[in-house]
């Protein structure tokens, strides 16, 4: 019988260590594995995001970037893993935590006001049954005018371009006041200024101690939208900061021949 290797004080000290990370972790994955129709969408992924950053989900259609939020979230169901925020189990800390789901993902055709979506990020202070008050309504609308669309409250959440549902969802997880944002795919399909005023707001609850995960596609702005990066498919491929992590080898095991070498090249070495 094989005798099993005593852990020395180095390892203990090590495991002692990662414990302490993933502890203080505003975000922290463990053994996460999501299938469908028992394939694999994703494959046992750790991950321990750090406090205070900006962080970019990225990979290949199909790596399984929102299977990741979702399960996490327990919007799927996972077959293994867990995950903590602020140590703690996610059902635990949901009132510290903002989730802005894809925008095709919601029915835009339900009769509502803009104002009222966003009211709807002050239900846990609300209430499901309890009244608005002048307070609440004020706060709403701080909301909407840091995303650049006071003017727009009153108007029915169905007649606004993609670009600004997206922006009033935004509103909605600010609302929140949350300490952890998880946003997927917070940029697709809107135009240029759009995109400037999401990404502005984004970093502006990063300069707040906040923290920032984001499903994001176009590698071209990772290093400067984000501080750090977790590279999918399926299973997780690097995972750190953007300068470390984001790098030619990372991008060509993830992407192989979906992404071109001319494509890689400036992505992988900028910043």
């Amino acid at each position: 019988m094989t005798a099993t290797p005593a852990i020395t004080s180095a390892d203990a000290a090590a495991l002692a260590a990662l414990e302490a990370e993933r502890t203080m972790s505003p975000f922290a994955i463990r053994g996460m594995t999501v299938a469908y129709d028992q394939k694999p969408a994703v494959f046992s992924v750790d991950a321990t995001l750090s406090s205070g950053r900006m962080t970019a989900i990225v990979g290949p259609n199909g790596a399984g970037k929102s299977t990741l939020l979702k399960a996490a979230l327990g919007i799927v169901t996972p077959l293994s893993g867990h995950v903590t925020v602020f140590g703690r189990p996610v059902s635990e800390m949901r009132d510290r935590i903002a989730y802005v789901p894809q925008r095709a993902s919601v029915d835009w055709d339900f009769p509502v006001r803009v104002i009222d979506v966003v009211s709807m990020g002050l239900y846990r202070d609300v209430g499901l049954l309890g009244r608005m008050t002048g307070l609440h309504r004020r706060r709403a609308a701080t909301c909407l005018e840091r995303v650049g669309m006071a003017d727009f409250a009153n108007r029915q959440i169905g007649q606004l371009s993609g670009g600004q549902q997206q922006r009033v969802f935004l509103a909605r997880a600010l609302a929140q006041d949350a300490d952890l944002y998880l946003l997927d795919e917070p940029f697709a399909g809107v135009d240029a200024a759009t995109e400037k005023a999401i990404i502005g707001v984004l970093k502006s609850l990063r300069d707040e101690g906040k923290t920032v995960v984001a499903v994001h596609h176009d590698l071209s702005t990772v290093p400067s939208y984000f501080d750090d990066v977790l590279i999918l498919n399926v299973r997780k491929i690097a995972e750190g900061p953007v300068a470390e992590a984001f790098t030619e080898v990372a991008l060509s095991e993830a992407y192989g021949g979906q992404l071109s070498a001319q494509r890689i090249d400036p992505v992988a070495n900028a910043g």
